[in-house]
């Protein structure tokens, strides 16, 4: 026992923080647990708005996998020791707000809502892919599995929300426009903060 009577603390040991980029994990790590976080506030709100209507469960099925990939960013961000972004407050609002607001444009309102962010985050996710394949793809093997299952998911949820009639949505060229930009918004603010 040290000095001072603490036990010593076990640090990990694990191969994957050994001779990783940190700044680039960092940013990755925090950003996909930060818009993970978004998507299932977003996805509460559309409950709170649609959960019982007929489309309430084709939205618990997306927000249900939405949770499984913000438990997993959860698990990373311990395993690379990563902090997430200090906006999480704030994207918990804003998360929900998005989602009850397009949900109170009806159901094409929501699926276009969907529609939207899922295009952005399967980009946003394509990026990161590419970025790891240049550092090193062996090195970064199970972080790179693990985005790219998530960006099937996302263009899945993308595609759920074309067959449910998004581009039916009045105005929906402006809607997904602005959900974008403010997507793209959140991207830059979460790597960075």
């Amino acid at each position: 026992v040290p000095a001072g009577g603490a036990a010593p603390r076990p640090c990990s040991t694990r191969a994957a923080l050994q001779g990783i980029n940190k700044p680039v994990i960092d940013r990755i790590i925090r950003v996909d647990h930060a818009g993970e976080y978004g998507a299932n506030r977003i996805y509460a709100g559309q409950m709170a708005v649609l959960g019982r209507s007929s489309v309430g469960p084709v939205i618990q099925q997306m927000w249900d996998q939405e949770k499984d990939h913000l438990k997993k960013f959860s698990e990373l961000m311990v395993e690379y020791r990563v902090r997430p972004t200090i906006l999480l407050p704030f994207w918990n609002v804003a998360g929900f707000v998005l989602g009850a607001g397009s949900a109170l444009l009806g159901k094409k309102g929501a699926m276009a809502c969907t529609v939207a962010v899922e295009e952005s985050i399967s980009d946003h996710y394509n990026n990161q892919i590419r970025t790891l394949m240049e550092e090193d793809p062996e090195k970064y093997k199970e972080l790179l599995q693990v985005i790219k299952q998530f960006r099937d998911d996302e263009r899945e949820h993308h595609d759920i929300g074309i067959e449910h009639d998004a581009e039916a949505t009045p105005a929906y060229s402006v809607l997904k426009t602005a959900v974008q930009l403010g997507c793209k918004a959140a991207i830059f603010l979460s790597e960075r903060m």
